[in-house]
C-alpha cells in the first residue's frame, strides 16, 4: 500500500498508529542511514536519528520504534528521544 509516496509494505518505512502512543499517523522510515519521521497533515519530514548502519527492519509499538539491523537491534523511545 502507497501512502503520501511510501510504500507501507516495505519493511524500511511503518506508520505510527493514532492512539496507540507517541507519533501516531506519522510515517517512520529509513533513507540514506538516518531515521525520519513524517506528518501527512503538516507534509513535512524531521530526522530523528543518524548513521544507522545495515538497517534490515523497522517497526513501532507505542513510543517505541524498534530498528532490526544487520549486528544490533536499536529501540528509540519517542517519549524520550533516547535509546
Amino acid at each position: 500500500m502507497i501512502v503520501d509516496g511510501f510504500d507501507l509494505d516495505s519493511a524500511l518505512v511503518c506508520e505510527g498508529i493514532v492512539g496507540d502512543g507517541c507519533g501516531g499517523g506519522r510515517i517512520f522510515y529509513i533513507q540514506d542511514k538516518k531515521l525520519f519521521a513524517y506528518d501527512p497533515h503538516a507534509k513535512a519530514k524531521i530526522q530523528i536519528q543518524g548513521e544507522i548502519k545495515d538497517a534490515l527492519r523497522i517497526s513501532k509499538k507505542a513510543c517505541v520504534i524498534t530498528i532490526e539491523c544487520k549486528n544490533k537491534i536499536i529501540n528509540i523511545d519517542l517519549s524520550k528521544l533516547s535509546q
